[in-house]
């Protein structure tokens, strides 16, 4: 993991490999050209002034996710200049953008793979930048090699992450700085546990392996655990979670994970989806649908890391976090579509899709959750295909039972930089699961398939209890280039969106 200091030292002396600098564009009307963002001052005095100029000779606009180098000027010790885009200039006397400055610190870290240190001359108006710029470095620098030949320290290009950066400007004796950068360190450490989860690929990690990882980190840091296989799974009924991991060798597990804070009045429970691989079962996936579906426990994964991450801040709020984990897989033993599963709440499903199985389990969980009446629940889960095609693949769903609930979340989400979109649970749609066999069924009207996944689970939430659902289907797992700070593969989403409402829950300013 890259580490993070704080430094009042002037860039012309300060040994590194690099100084990372921000540039943006001017959108004055009488500019339109580039202009050096607060905290290079040093750097540009260095070129007269002029670096602005010899940056857009180079090609640079200021655009995001540009990055432009250059030689260091004479008399620095850091032999290379890095300038990294963040977008339009803020108008007068604004500041930039956290996120503006988290992508940008993001992809400078990235750029800067092999490194032993880089000293980051972002604009820091205050320390909540701080706390951006260190997060947005440590996301970036992330890579996930640990099935490369050259082993899990190197990048796939050859060079480690960068080993140190240095934020400039960062006041490292002022409480507020220290603070900020020591939330985004835990943050962001334990999103990345999340992603190494997403991506370990399914061999090694089952709903076994999975509890493994999670009764050593709740050990680590004092949260309480308990892991239901299947035999407790069995004895308490747990029919959802059992019907989805009949077909596979590997059984199911149901985890719970207790974080508690003496100072806490209000509590919140996680439940995560943890399909550890989805075949899609009996109803089983067509050619080019199988590859990526490693990545379907990305709810589970992002719970987890929240639970840990409240735990290591001493959030006071009470959080508990439900893994629901299983391995859809077609087999002799395996649930049938026009099966009739009854659930751990004591209703009945009819199973007419066995790839429609992540609702299935986070019903069993939700059920369980709602049994210790908290004062929220939140879901996270890769759910459906059709939120991606709503959303598209940056940005996730939000449904809830309560208006007010689910602008909370989402406001949340896009506080922390994680896109996020309120998206509505119409009962007409309700309609479309009523079974003649059983209570309900598992699929409903094609059309708004991601709703109608939303009023299923609604069914299976504690009466009185705010309920949101996040449908991270799209931005969990990219397939495409990395961008920003967020690399190819496992993204960690939902994770920032998970802790921050923990905070406000802590702060009593949830709602």
């Amino acid at each position: 993991m890259t580490a993070l200091t704080l430094s009042t030292a002037a860039a012309p002396g300060l040994r590194a490999d690099a100084i990372v600098i921000g540039v943006a564009k001017d959108t004055s009307a009488r500019s339109q050209g580039l202009v050096v963002a607060p905290g290079a001052e040093a750097v540009d005095k260095a070129y007269d002034g002029r670096l602005a100029g010899v940056l857009e000779t180079l090609g640079a606009s200021g655009a995001e996710g540009e990055v432009t180098k250059l030689p260091a000027p004479s008399g620095f010790k850091a032999p290379l200049v890095v300038a990294v885009g963040l977008g339009a200039q803020p108008e007068k006397d604004a500041a930039f953008d956290a996120e503006a400055l988290r992508r940008a610190a993001g992809v400078a870290a990235r750029t800067l793979a092999g490194a032993k240190k880089a000293a980051f001359a972002l604009p820091l108006s205050e320390a909540a930048d701080a706390g951006a710029v260190g997060e947005g470095v440590l996301l970036g620098a992330y890579s996930f090699n640990a099935y490369k030949e050259q082993g899990g320290a190197k990048a796939k290009n050859g060079k480690a992450p960068l080993a140190e950066a240095t934020l400039l400007g960062g006041k490292p004796r002022d409480k507020a700085y220290k603070a900020a950068v020591e939330r985004a360190a835990a943050v962001a450490e334990e999103l990345n546990r999340a992603r190494d989860l997403v991506n370990t690929p399914p061999n090694d990690l089952n709903p076994e392996a999975f509890a493994a990882v999670a009764q050593a980190a709740a050990k680590e840091h004092g949260i309480k655990v308990q892991v239901l296989d299947e035999k407790a799974l069995t004895k308490g009924g747990y029919g959802g979670i059992l019907g989805v991991g009949a077909g596979s060798a590997a059984g199911p597990r149901l985890v719970k994970l207790s974080y508690t804070s003496s100072k806490a009045t209000k509590s919140l429970a996680f439940v995560g989806k943890g399909i550890t691989y989805d075949s899609g079962g009996i109803s089983l996936k067509p050619a080019g649908h199988n590859e990526t579906m490693k990545c379907d426990m990305a709810g589970a994964a992002a719970v987890f890391a929240a639970v840990v991450a409240a735990a290591r801040l001493g959030l006071e709020v009470n959080v508990t976090g439900w893994l629901a984990l299983a391995e859809n897989m077609p087999s002799g033993s395996a649930t049938r579509p026009g099966d009739v599963l009854r659930m751990y709440s004591g209703k009945t499903v009819e199973v007419l899709n066995t790839d429609a199985e992540g609702r299935l389990v986070l019903a069993d969980a939700l059920w369980a959750a709602s049994q210790e009446k908290p004062d929220a629940i939140i879901d996270v889960a890769t759910l459906t295909g059709a939120m991606m095609l709503a959303l598209g693949s940056r940005t996730y769903g939000v449904m809830a039972n309560d208006d007010a609930f689910r602008a909370a979340v989402h406001e949340a989400a896009e506080e922390v930089g994680e896109p996020a979109w309120p998206m509505p649970l119409p009962e007409h749609l309700r309609k479309g699961m009523d079974s003649a066999t059983a209570d309900i069924a598992n699929m409903g009207e094609r059309m708004g398939g991601g709703l109608v996944a939303g009023l299923f689970l609604r069914e299976f939430v504690g009466e009185g209890i705010a309920w949101a659902h996040l449908d991270i289907a799209g931005p969990a797992f990219n397939e495409g280039g990395a961008f920003g700070y967020t690399p190819k593969g496992g993204t960690g989403t939902a994770v920032r969106t998970l802790v921050r409402v923990a905070e406000l829950a802590a702060a009593g300013d949830l709602g």
